[in-house]
């Protein structure tokens, strides 16, 4: 059961949990707490066999307002700042072996950003704002380039790093931020739509297909793939990989596809 304390409430329905920042009274900003309870959050989700999808969401009107300058301010006299901890959240979001979808109904400014990117896929409301605000306060957006600059297109990264101008949900679709944007009353359907696609797939295989995603650019084609020829045989010679192709010859939904009679969590072992 959730803290009545706490900063990141948790539920899980189906197959997907769903971590909400909860922190409305500063905007659900960065803060040394969040990021903690964030974390650990995630790592409990990560070892979860039942959890198949991760969404991340939001309580009140803004998504997340990035790095808690109150608290970065009260930090200063140790030579430290809590904006350092924001490098093991992204981290654990691009690197969490589970699909990460970003709901995304309200604002978010920098560190907030860094964020979405993180997530496999974000959806975001038309009306939503964005808006890369550090050189207006004096600093840069270094941690979160990790996962931003992957996401945009070089022209839109100068820009909106640049000047720190504001941004609709739309643009940040057209840019690479976004995978969709949609008007906000059409959020919840859109969000929910990815997530039962999701748990449609593979656990092992998904989490293979993260690792695709993130794989380095090879200047070698052929030792690529090989590589990647010896990889595809060994997913279709896992156990999912067998399960996945005698299901499809007969016409039935994998094991792995949560049902009313089989919960998520109940089904084969990934390729590894």
């Amino acid at each position: 059961m959730t803290s009545p304390d706490a900063l990141v409430r948790v539920a899980t329905a189906n197959g997907v949990t769903t971590l909400t920042l909860d922190s409305p009274h500063n905007r659900n900003a960065l803060s040394t707490p969040l990021m903690t309870q964030l974390l650990d959050a995630l790592a409990t989700a990560v070892a979860d066999d039942a959890v198949r999808v991760v969404v991340l969401d939001h309580t009140g009107p803004v998504f997340c307002s990035g790095a808690d300058l109150k608290e970065t301010a009260a930090a200063y006299a140790s030579g430290t700042v809590p904006a350092g901890m924001l490098a093991d959240v992204l981290a654990a979001i691009w690197e969490c072996p589970k699909p990460v979808v970003a709901r995304v109904a309200g604002p978010a400014r920098a560190g907030g950003l860094g964020l979405i990117a993180a997530a496999d896929l974000a959806i975001c409301a038309e009306e939503a704002t964005f808006a890369f605000t550090e050189v207006r306060i004096g600093v840069i957006p270094a941690v979160i380039s990790a996962t931003v600059l992957p996401r945009l297109h070089p022209r839109a990264a100068a820009e909106f790093y640049l000047t720190g101008e504001t941004f609709d949900g739309s643009q940040a679709a057209d840019i690479g931020l976004a995978t969709r944007a949609v008007p906000e009353e059409e959020l919840d359907e859109v969000v929910a739509g990815y997530c039962a696609a999701l748990v449609r797939g593979a656990p092992g295989a998904l989490a293979g297909t993260k690792e695709l995603l993130r794989r380095p650019a090879s200047t070698d084609l052929r030792a690529e793939l090989a590589d990647l020829s010896a990889i595809s045989t060994r997913y279709f010679l896992s156990e999912e990989g067998r399960e996945g192709v005698l299901a499809f010859r007969e016409k039935r939904p994998a094991r792995w596809v949560p049902t009313a009679d089989r919960p998520a969590g109940a089904g084969v072992s990934t390729a590894d």
